[in-house]
């Protein structure tokens, strides 16, 4: 006899959202901090870069295969890995902080703290795992709505993480703030543990039913998406499509760069203004928050307008420009801080506008599509970082602004791949498979 099924759709829900803004917050990891590290192992500029983007890198690189994990598996195994790997990270990390540093902190340590932040960054890839276990949860109708609440809300934690830790640096010093991190990260992860829950089908599969009986016994109970019987060819059919390449492009500027100027922002500010590590962790907080929760407004925008995901993304990416030329010009904070507001929801609207364009774009392989646009798109926050690093080496304190001046190309390319995706020429007759379940029931939708 099976065993009683488990879990509510808005437990998914919850529980995934819960999962994802507990590893997100990596994000944050070295931003507020990296003053701290420079100052004692005396790095450069560029070191820097790619110390606070190294959390990225994995964060970004690790969505693509766990996003397939998800398929076969459910998405709580995976989302335990993963933050059992970012939680391996944070406790050497917090070694570090409580034994190392700063008497012992020498420059000879930058590779361990690079190590380390590859390892802490591995929650920031739970976002993929998270958008299949929410789907699968939902109903077609649901589905925006479910989605937008976790990406919106499961955005705001480096924001929040931003916001704080120079205030835990000022009253605790580095070592108690990572360990107040630490045991957050830990709990957090057992919560998830108790409440995350896979959908029907996944529950029915790990009580030994057969594929189709699931299906039709997970369908009686509500659950309309499926995973893809064959993701990797999915993955296949939808890299050959350029429209890919194309939203891959615009969530490379608009994702990568909110997560790049999330950890960029505090040695901007701090470095370039002068302003205190309270002061630039609150504005680099409150940029990370507008452009978490304008995403759940982009949404509904893009929803709501005519080609709602090509005009959305325009008008979001002329937004981001202005933002960009009013940082690249400002000479005080308070002139950049509305270059900061506009960048942010440019990018928050526009992150929204991307996701509404893929059914679209790519109806026959929605699944092999999400994962390369998520995957590679956020492998922006490792690149920008480094970028913006390398005009303050060449510049001088000058490159702080002028650095900026790597989003108007990235905006530029971006408008021109949405011009490409609203006036493609003539169209691509989509081959016919049935690699990915999820393509039909979301192309639907739009």
């Amino acid at each position: 006899m099976s065993r009683p099924l488990k879990g509510t759709p808005a437990q998914g829900l919850w529980g995934a959202t819960l999962g994802f803004s507990i590893g997100f917050a990596a994000v944050a990891l070295f931003g507020p901090t990296a003053a701290r590290f420079q100052e004692v192992m005396g790095l450069s500029p560029m070191a820097v870069g790619f110390l606070v983007a190294m959390p990225s890198l994995s964060g970004s690189l690790l969505r693509i295969p766990f996003a397939a994990w998800v398929e076969t598996t459910g998405g709580r195994k995976p989302f335990l890995v993963l933050l059992a790997l970012s939680i391996l990270g944070m406790a050497g990390l917090t070694a570090v902080s409580l034994f190392i540093y700063p008497e012992r902190l020498t420059a000879a340590w930058y590779p361990a703290l690079l190590l380390l932040g590859l390892f802490c960054g591995c929650g920031i890839a739970t976002f993929s795992v998270g958008i299949g276990q929410v789907s699968y949860w939902h109903r077609q109708r649901q589905q925006g709505r479910a989605l937008a609440i976790y990406a919106g809300f499961g955005n705001v934690a480096p924001g929040i993480f931003t916001f704080i830790l120079p205030f835990a640096l000022a009253q605790w010093g580095l070592a108690t703030s990572y360990v107040a991190w630490f045991i957050m990260l830990l709990a957090g992860t057992v919560l998830y543990a108790m409440v995350g829950r896979n959908s029907w089908y996944f529950q029915l599969r790990q009580q030994g039913i057969s594929d189709e009986q699931a299906r039709r016994d997970a369908s009686t109970l509500g659950q309309e998406l499926f995973p893809a019987r064959n993701l990797i060819e999915s993955l296949r059919e939808s890299a050959r499509c350029p429209k890919t390449w194309a939203l891959v492009c615009i969530y490379f500027t608009t994702f990568g760069g909110f997560i790049a100027l999330t950890a960029w922002l505090p040695t901007y500010y701090t470095q370039f203004y002068g302003l205190s590590p309270q002061l630039a962790g609150g504005l680099a907080g409150l940029f990370s928050l507008l452009c978490s929760l304008i995403r759940v407004g982009g949404g509904v925008l893009a929803d709501r307008l005519r080609e709602g995901g090509e005009n959305t993304a325009t008008l979001a990416l002329l937004i981001l420009l202005s933002g960009t030329l009013v940082m690249i010009s400002a000479n005080r904070y308070e002139l950049a801080l509305p270059g900061e507001v506009l960048m942010a929801f440019g990018m928050g609207v526009a992150n929204a506008a991307v996701f509404k364009m893929v059914p679209q774009a790519v109806p026959h392989a929605v699944g092999g599509a999400s994962g390369w646009v998520g995957g590679l798109g956020a492998f922006g926050g490792f690149v920008i970082p480094p970028v913006l690093a390398f005009a303050v080496r060449d510049l001088g304190q000058a490159g702080y602004a002028i650095g900026f001046i790597v989003f108007v190309f990235l905006t530029l390319l971006s408008l021109t791949m949405t011009w490409i995706l609203k006036y493609p020429g003539e169209p691509e007759p989509a081959p016919p498979s049935r690699s990915n379940q999820i393509a039909e029931p979301l192309a639907s939708q739009s």
